[in-house]
């Protein structure tokens, strides 16, 4: 089982575009469907910069997308857990 981490994958993924790290945003990704029992080599992952939601204290946030190689939809609740807020 992976550890644990208190920051959501989206949160990680914003700091590191912040931070001018976004080079290794897709292998955090890749990591976080390997902890998941997805493999990686299936998904495009994208990465939309969008405005922080009003109240948040970020000004932007980063939005993951995730398409499969194969066509087939990806798994709605997997979508939702990569993008989930704090």
């Amino acid at each position: 089982m992976g550890r644990i981490n208190p920051y959501t994958l989206q949160m990680q993924i914003t700091r590191m575009f912040e931070q001018g790290q976004s080079f290794f945003a897709t292998t955090k990704v890749q990591e976080w469907l390997k902890e998941r029992n997805h493999d990686p080599s299936d998904y495009d992952i994208i990465f939309h910069q969008k405005p922080a939601p009003p109240g948040s204290k970020e000004v932007m946030v980063i939005e993951i997308e995730l398409n499969r190689k194969d066509g087939q939809p990806v798994d709605p609740w997997l979508q939702e857990q990569a993008n989930l807020h704090a």
